[in-house]
C-alpha cells in the first residue's frame, strides 16, 4: 500500500467509527417546562381554513333550508 493510500484507509476507518458513536449517543432528558408556544394563526393556515369554514357554512345553509322545505311539506300533508 502507498502511504497516500494508507492514509485513505485510516481516514475512512476513522470518519466510520466516530459517526457510528455519534448515532449511539444518549438521548437528552426531557425539560420540566413544556415546548415554546406556536404560533395561533399563520396565512397558509388561514389559507387552508377558510375554503373549509366557506363549506361549513353552505352545508348549514342547505341543510336549514332542506329542514324548512320538510316542515313546509308536513305541515301541508299531516305528516
Amino acid at each position: 500500500m502507498h502511504l497516500s493510500m494508507r492514509h485513505a484507509a485510516i481516514c475512512s476507518i476513522a470518519i466510520v467509527a466516530l459517526s457510528g458513536t455519534s448515532a449511539c449517543s444518549k438521548p437528552e432528558p426531557p425539560t420540566d417546562r413544556p415546548p415554546e408556544p406556536q404560533a395561533q394563526h399563520t396565512a397558509l393556515r388561514d389559507a387552508i381554513q377558510q375554503p373549509i369554514d366557506q363549506a361549513k357554512a353552505v352545508e348549514k345553509a342547505m341543510q336549514d333550508a332542506a329542514d324548512k322545505q320538510q316542515a313546509e311539506i308536513d305541515a301541508k300533508t299531516g305528516g
